[in-house]
């Protein structure tokens, strides 16, 4: 009975999670009422609707990635494609996790979403795609064995952070900058336990750490101890040293004091 009143209501509240042919023009359709939501006020019946889908993202995110073990997100462009020295990076690096025993999630598109949730498919572990339903450029990857899709963007970075111990930036755009900039704001605000914010590529992060120490802290917009909640490395290997040594320092604080770093 539970059963058939969720499926009832998910017909109602997600319409566009249909089968081709229909789904192409239902992104449309997605991409029209996402421009109704930001134009204002909507009628309380339709902002009740809305209500109970974003409810029920998160339910279904909660769901399905709850018992997903432990976990490091990867971050990174959905335009570099296969056989660039970044993607082939990013692929040892969801393989080099996987064997390390941890589950790799990513936002479940092309380019270095792909890398990372292959190399980890590939090395026979868990690998994790929190997809979101775009008109264009973002479709599941094959390398995905547990997948949720959102309609929302900000339930899928909920999802993205709620569930990892680490957070690996490859190189990437605005979505990927968007991303950094939510997990170093939960931690520099204590929403979240320090884990590692991990940028990979000197040659491609370090201008950005040059604009930071340059421009904002000489306006007084960042402190120096924010700073160093970013870690900047090359490798597979170091990464593994950051989190391996940052991990087990955050075991050690919560078995010592478990209620401070809850």
């Amino acid at each position: 009975m539970l059963k058939k009143i969720h499926d009832l209501v998910a017909k109602w509240v997600f319409p566009w999670e249909r089968k081709p042919p229909e789904i192409e023009a239902l992104k449309s359709l997605k991409a029209a009422r996402d421009l109704r939501f930001l134009a204002g006020r909507d009628s309380k019946f339709k902002e009740f609707r809305r209500v109970l889908r974003i409810c029920m993202e998160y339910i279904r995110g909660f769901q399905t990635l709850h018992y997903v073990g432990p976990c490091v997100t990867v971050f990174g462009s959905a335009r570099i494609k296969e056989g660039l020295p970044y993607y082939e990076l990013t692929r040892r690096i969801g393989a080099s996790l996987a064997r390390s025993g941890f589950a790799v999630m990513t936002g479940g598109g092309p380019g270095l979403m792909e890398a990372a949730n292959r190399g980890a498919f590939e090395a026979g572990g868990v690998s994790v795609g929190c997809n979101i339903i775009l008109p264009e450029e973002q479709k599941p990857n094959p390398y995905i064995n547990r997948m949720v899709s959102f309609y929302y963007f900000f339930v899928r970075k909920v999802m993205l952070v709620k569930y990892s111990l680490a957070y690996i930036i490859m190189p990437g755009g605005f979505g990927t900058l968007d991303e950094l900039a939510e997990a170093i704001t939960l931690i520099q605000t204590g929403r979240l336990m320090h884990f590692p914010v991990i940028l990979v590529g000197r040659e491609y992060w370090e201008p950005f750490l040059r604009w930071i120490q340059n421009q904002m802290y000489k306006e007084g917009t960042v402190r120096p101890d924010e700073f160093n909640i970013l870690s900047i490395v090359d490798t597979e290997d170091e990464i593994m040293d950051v989190i391996e040594a940052r991990v087990w320092k955050l075991r050690l604080e919560y078995q010592e004091n478990p209620r401070a770093s809850a």
